[in-house]
């Protein structure tokens, strides 16, 4: 909405122009007016809309022709980009025609009027005053002010009477966010949670049937099931602005984030959001809540997971299609290539960890402020502590580790990823859509439920700076059966981990075929004890069953422990897991002692 309003009295000598002004300012009229009046602003807290506005008046015989121009080319360069000489259809200044100095006429103007509004789009009304009684004149700027700030033009045609398509698809896609069930319709319970979310207050129940009864009456669609439809939501808020209150639907519309372009705003879908250096985001419970009932508002049969044509109708509510092909090699799928619940809450952990305001937007269009009932998108998002302080402290509260996968080009990192989606080698070849860089799932850790990403790093791709290498774990690949693989492996931790407090384990892929003396100067083996670093794991994706998923847990293990070796890993985690069954017996036995002593 505007931050202020400007408004111009324009017109022919002797109307009253400057009276009105003089009017409305003393609350009397003026018994001598001057030729004209200064430029006056009224303050925002005694404006209904909260908004200050400034009048400004206009005498043919105190200003040039070209001191009007300049005043006029003053509001198209601050507040309007077009005069209405040359201004498109939608873009024309608001215009009240006033009929002053009613209290000098018996009859009423309107009729004489009315032909010419009807002529000019941009005519918002005509208010009939006078000076001299004050008769309407606080009403005459209060519909200036509504014209600026709930402007008629963006939503409705009044020569094709009815909503303009920029406003169909705002009210479209609230419509959907508000269908919360996804059935079609607004319920009562739907329709006064809308309310209540908009104006602060449902709908008595009386006033909801009565609603319900004028869309009844004047459509043929608009009310099914004793509900309210799109068609029916849409002729409610199109006879809203035909009966003069189109404030009500900007207020729905600047609700759910829309301007005075029904676009959404830069502060509905990227609120203000500090992350520190070294911090990472992840979504919380807040998020986790709300994206569920998302999944299963769309999920319309109920089988946990989203077809293609659930995850679309999903994404009407965006301006484009979030989620390319490639997402069906970055998350669990079902049997049928489906993403699951799990898969499609990976997915919103993915996006959170790596562009937390991208994951902010998406939110925003699918109405987390309204549903939630919060004020912006920054309620669904934890930001973590610095890592520094995690690895000071020896324990970190994060849920989202990132491991880099790095080896030669044929080692087989494509498949170790997709592997850890629960795909074997022959499921890997059944597969459709295009490759992904990352792969997420959860990893069980002593109990407790992590997501490790793995991020594919691109072999043709050298390490620029430090911060490429940056990860909580590096995975460092070599193929088993090729005699020359271990050496990018030795290089690259040479150059990059070696010095650093990144943790690395280093896997020997391909582990079903014949093993291969490495043509290095010293074997993987005595590598890794040399650098102090846990021996190589062998791994191999081509097998009948589900391939072994201990690798995973032993990267998230590593990532979670960075300041660890092996065995100090394998001791933290058996305390860790003594410590959360000594609190979960000690929480239960508490329990157990309140309830017997409150059956005594």
């Amino acid at each position: 909405m505007k931050r202020d309003v400007r408004i111009l009295l324009l017109g022919e000598p002797k109307v009253g122009k400057t009276s009105l002004i003089m009017s409305l300012v003393g609350e009397e009229f003026p018994e001598e007016v001057p030729p004209r009046a200064e430029e006056i602003t009224i303050p925002a807290d005694v404006t209904p809309e909260r908004v200050p506005t400034h009048i400004v008046d206009f005498s043919e015989s105190e200003q040039t022709e070209e001191e009007l121009h300049e005043e006029i080319s003053k509001m198209r360069t601050k507040w309007i980009p077009l005069v209405n000489g040359g201004a498109e259809k939608g873009n024309r200044i608001p215009i009240i025609l006033v009929g002053n100095k009613s209290d000098l006429q018996m009859g009423s103007s309107m009729e004489i009027i009315l032909p010419l509004m009807n002529q000019f789009s941009e005519i918002e009304t005509c208010v009939e005053c006078s000076a001299r009684n004050l008769k309407n004149i606080s009403e005459l700027f209060y519909y200036a002010q509504k014209a600026v700030l709930h402007p008629t033009a963006p939503l409705y045609d009044p020569e094709e009477k009815q909503l303009k398509p920029l406003c169909v698809r705002a009210l479209s896609r609230i419509f959907s966010i508000s269908d919360q069930n996804n059935d079609g319709v607004l319920s009562d319970e739907e329709l006064n949670f809308f309310q209540k979310s908009c104006f602060g207050n449902p709908l008595a129940p009386r006033a909801l049937e009565d609603v319900k009864t004028v869309v009844w009456k004047n459509t043929t669609d608009g009310i099914q099931e004793n509900g309210l439809t799109l068609n029916g939501f849409l002729f409610l808020n199109m006879l809203f602005i035909q009966r003069g209150r189109h404030e009500t639907t900007w207020t729905i519309l600047r609700r759910f984030g829309y301007d005075d372009e029904l676009e959404l705003t830069d502060d509905y879908l990227y609120p203000q959001f500090r992350v520190c250096h070294d911090c990472t985001t992840e979504i919380n419970h807040f998020g986790y809540q709300f994206l569920q009932k998302i999944f299963e508002k769309y999920d319309m049969d109920g089988d946990g997971a989203l077809s293609p044509l659930e995850l679309k109708n999903l994404f009407t509510v965006f301006p484009y299609t979030p989620w390319g092909p490639e997402v069906y090699n970055a998350v669990c799928t079902n049997e049928k290539g489906y993403i699951t619940l799990h898969g499609y809450l990976s997915k919103w952990t993915l996006m959170a960890y790596l562009d937390v305001h991208r994951c902010m937007e998406h939110l925003g269009y699918l109405g987390y402020p309204i549903i939630m009932g919060q004020d912006s998108q920054t309620t669904a998002i934890t930001v973590t502590r610095e890592k520094k302080l995690d690895l000071e402290k020896g324990q970190t509260q994060r849920n989202v580790f990132l491991c880099k996968v790095i080896g030669p080009r044929g080692t087989g990192k494509s498949a170790f990823m997709q592997t850890f989606l629960g795909q074997n080698l022959e499921k890997q070849k059944q597969v459709a859509g295009e490759y992904s860089y990352y792969a997420i799932n959860t990893v069980q850790v002593n109990g407790q439920e992590k997501y490790l990403i793995l991020y594919e790093v691109d072999v043709d791709t050298e390490f620029l700076k430090t911060s490429d290498a940056t990860c909580d774990v590096a995975c460092l690949m070599y193929d088993n059966s090729d005699p020359k693989s271990f050496n990018y492996c030795a290089s690259i931790f040479k150059q990059h981990y070696m010095d650093s407090r990144v943790p690395c384990i280093l896997v020997a892929s391909k582990s079903d075929l014949p093993e291969q003396k490495q043509k290095h100067g010293i074997s993987p083996s005595d590598f890794c004890y040399k650098h102090r670093l846990p021996p190589p794991f062998h791994f191999t994706c081509n097998t009948l069953e589900s391939p072994n998923a201990t690798i995973y847990t032993k990267l998230a293990l590593a990532a979670i422990f960075p300041h660890l070796n092996e065995a100090e890993i394998s001791t933290a985690s058996f305390w860790l897991r003594i410590t959360l069954g000594a609190t979960v017996a000690a929480v239960l036995g508490f329990t157990l002692y309140r309830i017997l002593v409150k059956q005594k």
